[in-house]
């Protein structure tokens, strides 16, 4: 099961403005008429219950959107990128890793078509209409397309799931889940034969909640040990535990403790869900022999179990239908807690604030937004480079410049351009 993969999203970067210039006969108002490029394209995530796995994924790394068209004349704007919809499972959670600060949750795919557009597409840059004024009726500058979002992200599926089944291993754990459901996990003898969750429905009185099976905890778990990460993960979503216990076990109460303890270790949250202990094996002699001291050790931790054979299906209705009256009043509960969500505004600033920085004789200053106007004209034009010169001094970089201690005959450096102060 393909439930964990990192790959490369990119979006479309956005189309180059033009510069252009409207020339026809008998028309005597021409002038420039350079249109704007056309936005990129988005990388949009949806979740889709059609999709079951990340195997596709695996197959291929990096995802782009489409670029979006250069302007045209006489005002024309380009053509926005198409966006790209990757489609994934629900219960996908999305990480960004690509911040400094560590990992950050893009979004969490609950539900079927629950979407978030994980990297935006670049702006259009201008074309040379824009920069048309009372002292610039001619103006020969154009800017590039503003680059499109790329990050580096990590999809991980975690299962949705009622009940989930959990305990150490080879405590019957996939026997449970075959005999209360019409799921078919694999069976063995030894321990960690699932090696992936495995999902039955169960039925109780014309009722049904979605059962799954987690593959065996051992102890260290939270640290990855045995296969603890991948399976820790997906008891994040269950609603309710069902915590089976080996009967045969030197001190099934001992385990039971330490499994919650692994649970507590990884997450502080999964300790505090809903549970139901079970302590399977009855049917066995040995287990039967020693039944009262099972019942004396869980009342001592204040814990009342219930008695079951997954093998023989003796108690497993008393489980379903406990596990189902657990269900609802955890259900309920969650309902009440809801608050409504609340819209988060994550403003992004339109120009990018200008930095100067010092590298060896050179200043360089670091403005996008002016570095894609210095790459979208003919910087060898001097009527362009005096037309840049009235950018730089109306959008502030002349005076971060000066600032920072640029003095007369000095060299900067803004992009691909440099000149002499």
């Amino acid at each position: 099961m393909f439930d964990r993969v990192e790959i490369v999203i990119k979006a479309g970067d956005g189309g180059r403005g033009i510069v252009s210039f409207r020339r026809e006969k008998f028309v005597p108002l021409g002038g420039p008429d350079g249109g704007e490029g056309g936005r990129g394209g988005n990388v949009v995530l949806q979740a889709d219950a059609s999709v079951s796995n990340l195997l596709y994924f695996q197959e291929k790394k990096v995802y782009q959107a489409e670029d979006g068209r250069s302007g045209g004349g006489q005002k024309k704007h380009g053509r926005s990128g198409q966006k790209l919809v990757l489609t994934v499972p629900p219960g996908t959670v999305v990480t960004d890793m690509g911040l400094i600060s560590g990992e950050s949750l893009v979004a969490d795919l609950k539900e079927t078509r629950h979407e978030v557009v994980a990297a935006q597409g670049g702006r259009g840059g201008w074309g040379n209409t824009h920069f048309t004024s009372s002292t610039n009726q001619a103006p020969r500058i154009a800017q590039r397309g503003e680059a499109g979002e790329e990050k580096r992200v990590i999809l991980e599926l975690r299962l949705i799931a009622d009940v989930g089944v959990i305990g150490y291993p080879n405590v019957g754990k996939s026997s449970l889940l075959a005999a209360a459901s019409a799921a078919k996990p694999r069976i063995a003898s030894y321990p960690f034969t699932t090696l992936a969750p495995v999902l039955g429905m169960a039925e109780v009185s014309r009722k049904s909640f979605l059962l799954a099976e987690v593959p065996g905890l051992i102890q260290g778990a939270h640290l990855g040990r045995g296969l603890g990460h991948d399976f820790l993960r997906h008891v994040v979503r269950t609603r309710v535990l069902i915590h089976l216990v080996d009967g045969s076990s030197a001190s099934p109460v001992e385990d039971m403790q330490q499994v919650n303890e692994e649970l507590r270790l990884f997450n502080p949250a999964l300790a505090q869900k809903p549970q139901l202990v079970a302590v399977n094996k009855i049917d066995l002699p040995q287990v039967g022999e020693k039944l009262e001291s099972i019942i004396e050790a869980f009342g001592a931790v204040g814990i009342k179990p219930l008695f079951i054979s997954a093998a023989s299906g003796k108690g497993l209705d008393e489980l379903k239908a406990a596990a189902l009256k657990l269900l609802e009043n955890a259900t309920g509960r969650e309902k009440a807690a809801e608050a409504p969500a609340g819209k988060v505004f994550r403003p992004r600033p339109r120009e990018a604030a200008i930095s100067v920085s010092r590298e060896g004789d050179v200043w360089v200053a670091a403005a996008p937004d002016l570095e894609r106007l210095v790459t979208g004209s003919d910087t060898r034009d001097a009527e362009v480079r005096r037309q840049l010169q009235g950018q730089f001094n109306r959008l502030g970089l002349t005076v971060a410049l000066k600032r920072a201690g640029v003095t007369v005959g000095d060299r900067v450096r803004l992009g691909k351009l440099e000149w002499k102060w």
